[in-house]
């Protein structure tokens, strides 16, 4: 009898061909669509469960929709809304991806007799020496590569996860689409947070939590000097220069947010450098933490390429980054993820950066 494996099917390319290759590998494939997001998102919509309904049928594999649309909000779109207004920039693609569709698909899979679950993810699960264990490891197409959003996987989660686009190009990937004549082999696909498809994030936040947002503050300088006025807090990040309409003849870019007093703290780029990250909420893939330092190469956000740092793992599930030299926009609400090669060591949560 074969393996049952159930597959994350988004509706895109991606997942469509990963059920398609584990159908030509003779597993037992259920598809399964998370309808998360409200009308107007790029991801998880009707039409985006009606993609995937149609790629089923054309690989003869039972489909099913499962509305997660109530507890997404809740559980990702709400904090994502609080984070901003905190001063943070968040990224909800972590939160989603790991903890909340792994632990419900998870669920659905046993629900369903599946031992494990296939995403459309490129990233790579790898078998490590001795006593290692399972170990995540970066897409083999580095364009694509998705390990930073996979980082809070745990050795248990790893184990029934499936990643069958991971070793693929997306080029190679569009190809076997092509090949197989789904549907979904041209479906452009979406750069944006799925809840924020036309990049505007701060209305979204007002939507979300409405008469919470702090309305105008002061813009200082790193020396308390007034320089101008905000619309609020919830409109800018770390790094950022648009929007500040100051005219001091010179560029400046926010360096800090002052949320608790509804102030942006603004610098030139030559102050945006970062020594190091004090870091929470830490999880490591081996499911401990190293006695001692590492050294890996940290990425502070997603396009990020990596810089060399000292990563010591603390009590309480933080850590301290020390960077080999100054990062730029090292920004709260981010996640800092720890690398060895392609191999995924872990990371957290970015609480403050350290000058």
């Amino acid at each position: 009898m074969s393996e049952r494996v159930l597959v994350a099917m988004s509706g895109g390319v991606d997942s469509s061909v990963a059920a398609a290759l584990l159908v030509e590998q003779g597993f037992d494939v259920v598809g399964v669509s998370m309808r998360l997001s409200a009308e107007g998102s790029r991801c998880c919509s009707l039409d985006d469960v009606e993609d995937a309904r149609r790629v089923a049928t054309a690989l003869g594999i039972r489909f099913y929709v499962a509305d997660y649309t109530d507890a997404f909000r809740r559980e990702v779109m709400e904090p994502f809304a609080d984070a901003y207004l905190g001063g943070q920039t968040p990224i909800p693609c972590v939160a989603c991806n790991g903890r909340f569709k792994f632990h419900r698909l998870l669920e659905r899979a046993r629900a369903l007799g599946a031992e494990r679950v296939a995403t459309g993810h490129y990233a790579r699960i790898e078998r490590g020496g001795g006593d290692a264990g399972l170990e995540l490891h970066c897409g083999a197409d580095p364009r694509k590569d998705q390990s930073y959003f996979l980082f809070d996987l745990g050795p248990d989660q790893l184990s029934r996860a499936c990643f069958p686009v991971g070793a693929l190009t997306k080029q190679e990937v569009r190809e076997r689409a092509r090949r197989l004549g789904l549907g979904t082999a041209e479906k452009p696909e979406s750069q944006e947070i799925c809840f924020v498809p036309d990049g505007d994030y701060a209305r979204v936040v007002e939507t979300l939590r409405p008469g919470a947002a702090p309305g105008a503050g002061e813009i200082l300088d790193e020396e308390g000097n007034v320089l101008g006025r905000h619309r609020g807090v919830h409109h800018f990040t770390v790094g950022q220069r648009r929007g500040l309409d100051l005219a001091l003849g010179r560029p400046m870019y926010v360096k800090r947010i002052d949320a608790a007093r509804n102030r942006v703290v603004v610098a030139e780029r030559s102050a945006l450098g970062a020594a190091g990250a004090r870091l929470v909420g830490v999880h490591w893939v081996a499911g401990r933490a190293p006695a001692s330092p590492v050294r890996a190469r940290v990425r502070v956000r997603y396009r990020h390429p990596g810089a060399e740092a000292r990563v010591e793992a603390l009590d309480r599930q933080g850590a301290q980054v020390a960077f080999d030299d100054p990062v730029e926009a090292v920004t709260p609400g981010q996640a800092a993820v720890f690398y060895d090669g392609s191999q995924v060591l872990g990371g957290g949560w970015i609480a403050e950066a350290v000058s």
